[in-house]
């Protein structure tokens, strides 16, 4: 992946943040957030930041089908695109829940796959700039130096643990018998800040339940090239295609993740 490209990205990013996002933080009308689900809320920022990203993306590769976490909400066919020869996939305010209740983190998410594999992935925090990115084979990087995941170091490890999709069953068992052998932190609900505490050795594994492509695909890329482990629990490849299979590990190192893959196999 060429480095005009992610140039190219980055400057989109920062400009739908710049345009669409920061002028409305902490200045929401009540008439510019609506419930989009349970537990889930849209804001006028998260569709107008979408627009400028999609525009600008299929300028930089036409030839690449668009999946947006807005579109695709408003045309669930729209994630038939998925498997395409290339797709570019965006979250264009992630974290919407913190953005609207005028809290951090938050941030903007875009990944180019290929036949349902991710290629490139960029993660931009909204509020402090960092700017993490990562091509397939070609390494993790954040702000432009390239990054090797190392753990927190902490014993026992540092854990965060998305109980908030899993079924009553699953949190139970999760809450039990995984838990207790970690230092549980509080999840950000944002995959654009989780993704990076785990490159980063802030945390040491991650558990997420919904796999939505949006979420993840440039997150699970970041982590793997930057020498850490993302995969599903019974450790196939994460695919952006296959966006309803529950399940997804991340972990700072092939070890960690590997202890906690062997935990969750025996709830």
């Amino acid at each position: 992946m060429s480095d005009a490209l992610t140039k190219s990205v980055h400057a989109l990013m920062r400009e739908a943040v710049e345009r669409a996002i920061l002028p409305r933080f902490q200045t929401l009308a009540a008439h510019e957030i609506n419930a989009k689900a349970a537990d889930d809320v849209v804001t006028v920022a998260d569709h107008e930041a979408e627009a400028i990203l999609a525009t600008g993306l299929a300028k930089l590769l036409p030839e690449a089908a668009i999946v947006g976490e807005e579109a695709a909400h408003a045309d669930p066919a729209v994630m038939d695109r998925l498997g395409d020869a290339l797709c570019w996939i965006i979250d264009p305010l992630d974290g919407t829940n913190n953005f609207a209740a005028g809290k951090p983190p938050f941030g903007v998410l875009v990944a180019l796959a290929e036949k349902g594999e991710t290629i490139a992935g960029w993660i931009y925090d909204a509020l402090t700039g960092r700017f993490c990115h990562a091509t397939r084979g070609g390494g993790a990087f954040v702000d432009g130096t390239r990054i090797h995941a190392r753990s927190s170091g902490a014993e026992p490890p540092i854990a965060a643990i998305s109980l908030v999709f899993a079924d009553p069953a699953k949190r139970e068992a999760l809450k039990t018998k995984i838990a207790p052998h970690y230092t549980c932190v509080d999840i950000p609900r944002c995959a654009a800040e989780q993704w990076p505490r785990l490159a980063l050795g802030q945390n040491d594994v991650s558990i997420f339940e919904r796999t939505l492509a949006w979420d993840h695909a440039a997150g699970v890329l970041l982590l793997n090239e930057a020498g850490g482990k993302a995969a599903r629990p019974d450790g196939s490849a994460y695919r952006v295609d296959e966006h309803l299979r529950p399940g997804l590990i991340g972990a700072a190192s092939p070890a960690l993740w590997d202890e906690l893959a062997a935990r969750m196999a025996d709830i």
